[in-house]
């Protein structure tokens, strides 16, 4: 049931009556459907659906919340009184602020789409994870079990807040991921995982992105089976742009959202000072257009926008949201962002990337004597306060004499965010999208990330000491 203007104004001056600074309202509709393809057939179909609102009522370094999944007025204003209750134990006395009247947002649209998923049939949707897997058969001997999954959400949200104004945004998040296990000759089982995602309709579910997920997996899982044990030791990495910018998001990202810089990330305090290679420009951008991560607005209203973090070195922001930006008494960037109604938003990236440079990529293999090539990222461990990380090398190889030759397998990648900054020499004018589901604190966001090919001129590998050693 959708309020009129005068009913939300009710709802927030009821919520500030006892002291807030700031009052707001958020709406939120959302749907989707989940099919998995396992064990040689379609193993789950599964549907959801969510409807709720919750109040935040924010006064100084406290914040009251409520939620509630009818919202309808009465039941707004009930939460608004309840409200109301505890910010009168909690709260400082101050004047009462009023809202008087409330503003549509501009309309933008940085996520079109054509195709609403709750317009196709679910026999369509079953059809584009079976064109997977007739993509798989026959294709490795190797491979001994596939798993498909397909996903699609659309999320409807509103905000209205006590500064006047009513933001709205649509956001639809297709997924489509394909996992193949294959096994060697000595009964050793190897998994290679590939993905792709985006903000936007059904459209999204193309032949080619099929494809092109389908030849990723297969390829990372051969490479591992063809592959030797990766050496141990220290050497030049290059990592390529098909790599996604995992390492920017977890080993950077998080140290420079503005809530974690509060809890003492290797960030803090370095505003204005040199901690990266002049090469290096990073920024996290709302804005790209059908990027997973993108929003028209963040999940307090605020509009989304390319925030510089990293500018030829020079560390120049953080990501915030409207609760830090005023404790770094800066303007919100639009990083509010929550995984549902039922919680409070939190800063959180959106796309996350590492600017081209001028470097050809090919120039930046040839230029390796000997050195090891990141073709695809996997998981790993991150310290935001030191900065140290460890991270998986799904797809690996080695480089010798400027040329790619043999893959490797049981590879990972060690050191800390801010001396691989500081350390990238070589930086090329390509760029390449990963897509992902970030958690912290409990909750789930959609984000990508990007980088060009990089050259990294010392870094730690973990692998096999060569001599045997461990």
């Amino acid at each position: 049931m959708e309020l009129s203007k005068e009913q939300y104004i009710e709802v927030l001056n009821h919520s500030l009556s006892c002291g807030g600074e700031y009052s707001e309202i958020f709406l939120e509709d959302s749907y989707g459907t989940f099919i998995l393809y396992d064990n040689g057939k379609i193993e789950k179909v599964n549907f959801s659906s969510s409807r709720g609102a919750s109040l935040r009522v924010v006064s100084r370094e406290e914040t009251i919340f409520a939620h509630t999944n009818e919202p309808t007025f009465e039941n707004l204003i009930s939460l608004a009184n309840n409200l109301k209750a505890i910010a009168s134990e909690r709260f400082e006395t101050q004047e009462t602020l009023k809202v008087e009247d409330l503003k549509e947002s501009e309309k933008r649209n940085f996520s079109p789409f054509q195709i609403p998923f709750d317009e196709v049939e679910i026999d369509k949707k079953v059809e584009k994870v079976l064109a997977g897997v007739n993509l798989l058969r026959d294709v490795d001997s190797r491979i001994k079990q596939v798993t498909i999954s397909y996903s699609d959400s659309c999320r409807k949200v509103k905000i209205i807040n006590s500064e006047g104004t009513i933001a709205e945004d649509i956001r639809n998040y297709p997924r489509y991921s394909v996992t193949v296990i294959g096994e060697d000759e000595e009964g050793n089982l190897f998994i290679g995982y590939a993905g792709d995602a985006a903000n936007e309709g059904f459209e999204f579910f193309t032949e080619q992105m099929m494809k092109k997920v389908v030849d990723d997996a297969v390829r990372q899982v051969v490479a591992q089976i063809e592959g030797e044990e990766a050496p141990a030791g220290e050497f030049t990495v290059v990592i390529s742009s098909e790599a996604g910018g995992t390492m920017i998001h977890e080993a950077c990202g998080h140290g420079m959202e503005a809530d974690l810089v509060l809890s003492g990330s290797v960030y803090r305090d370095k505003i204005g000072q040199k901690i990266a290679s002049e090469k290096i420009t990073v920024v996290d951008d709302g804005t790209i257009m059908n990027k997973r991560g993108t929003l028209n607005y963040d999940d307090e209203g605020t509009p989304t926008e390319r925030t510089i973090l990293i500018e030829n070195g020079i560390l120049r922001g953080y990501m915030h949201s409207k609760i830090t930006s005023k404790k770094f008494s800066v303007q919100p960037t639009g990083n509010g962002r929550r995984e549902s109604y039922m919680v409070l938003p939190i800063v959180r990236m959106r796309n996350t990337l590492i600017l081209p440079g001028d470097d050809n990529p090919e120039d930046i293999i040839k230029s390796v004597d000997y050195g090891i090539f990141v073709r695809k990222m996997g998981g790993g461990q991150v310290d935001v306060i030191s900065g140290d990380f460890q991270f998986g090398i799904n797809e690996g190889y080695v480089i010798e004499n400027g040329q790619i030759t043999k893959p490797i397998r049981g590879a990972s990648l060690v050191g800390n965010g801010l001396k691989v900054l500081e350390s990238i020499d070589m930086v090329g004018n390509d760029l390449g999208f990963g897509v992902g589901t970030c958690g912290k604190d409990g909750q789930s966001a959609p984000v990508s990330d990007a980088q060009p090919t990089i050259r990294i001129p010392k870094m730690v590998v973990g692998g096999i000491v060569k001599g045997g050693k461990e």
